[in-house]
């Protein structure tokens, strides 16, 4: 029952998907914290425990991973890699020798905190959904 709108970065990999042949208003740019639903694309994904890597930037600004109350990340199912090591080698060998994105974010779930009184809640620092879209090629 959300509205149909997303924010989303420069990912050229969601540009290409054809968002005017749906009823999707997309919006292109960092959250402002207004936005109900963003999506990303993940880097890579560690299958040991089910975390998301995303790499910050202009295609994935940083603000879509915390501001909106929900998440879509797409993941290519190549991307699911066995552990952490194999993230960082991946990282490494795409940005170059020395050279590292501003900001590497790891996602295991929707943001939950159990601080106040015992009680679980979501959302307390960052979306409080998380859904993952695994595609193939």
């Amino acid at each position: 029952n959300l509205p149909a709108a997303l924010r989303m970065g420069d990912d050229p990999r969601l540009s290409a998907m054809p968002w005017k042949e749906t009823s999707i208003d997309v919006e292109k740019g960092r959250s402002h914290g207004l936005d109900l639903s963003a999506i990303s694309h993940a880097e890579s994904a560690i299958a040991e425990t089910g975390t998301l890597a995303l790499v910050s930037g202009h295609e994935n600004p940083t603000t879509l991973n915390f501001l909106p109350d929900n998440h879509i990340v797409v993941l290519h199912a190549a991307d699911l890699v066995s552990d952490l090591e194999t993230i960082w080698q991946r990282i490494r060998k795409k940005f170059g020798k020395g050279e590292m994105p501003r900001t590497v974010n790891f996602i295991t779930g929707p943001s939950r905190s159990g601080d106040i009184e015992q009680t679980i809640l979501l959302g307390a620092h960052g979306p409080r959904a998380l859904h993952i879209v695994v595609v193939e090629g």
